[in-house]
């Protein structure tokens, strides 16, 4: 096997267990929004994560194969404290959408991508997402953690539970036919 083989197949089985954990997070209780109270200062930052050092949360979206710059986003979210990646990204100014059978645990659009009229070429052919159920096993938005030292993982848990801490990053990378298969170092 190839070593791009061996990344596919791994990021692959990465997904799946990825989805399988978010699914588990079905049964986790939902979350509180942060208030519109909130100080001017915990909004986000327009500096670009890749900018240097973050003292919040790095929020990275790559649309990834399907190249849509009405998604794509770097920025820096002041936090203090461990936060759910949905308040965090709603902080951001990201917007996302769940699907009808998993409004909250699942990601089927960010910012608008993929459009519900937009062709998602795939090996197989092409591939509308309708957001009703589980995305497409070969076309869907992986939800991504790094801690402040280390490597890219996928994250352990759906985006109304999982926790950042300041310095740690955030990404959500849209891959199709397991490409990317993980996000830029």
């Amino acid at each position: 096997m190839t070593l791009t083989k061996i990344r596919t197949a791994a990021a692959s089985s990465l997904a799946a267990a990825g989805l399988l954990f978010t699914l588990a997070a079905c049964s986790a209780p939902a979350t509180t929004q942060p208030a519109a109270s909130e100080s001017a200062s915990t909004a986000a930052t327009s500096a670009s994560a890749s900018d240097g050092p973050c003292a919040g949360v790095k929020v990275i979206i790559d649309s990834g194969a399907l190249k849509q710059a009405a998604a794509d986003t770097s920025v820096c979210v002041p936090v203090d404290a461990p936060t759910v990646a949905s308040a965090v990204l709603d902080k951001a100014k990201v917007k996302t959408e769940g699907t009808t059978q998993y409004p909250t645990e699942l990601v089927c659009r960010v910012n608008g991508v993929p459009a519900a009229d937009l062709d998602i070429v795939h090996k197989g052919g092409t591939y509308r997402e309708e957001c009703k159920g589980m995305p497409a096993a070969f076309a869907y938005w992986a939800f991504w953690v790094k801690p402040a030292s280390g490597d890219w993982a996928y994250a352990q848990e759906g985006l109304a539970t999982q926790k950042v801490s300041p310095g740690e990053s955030l990404e959500l990378l849209f891959t199709v036919d397991g490409e990317p298969a993980a996000p830029k170092a």
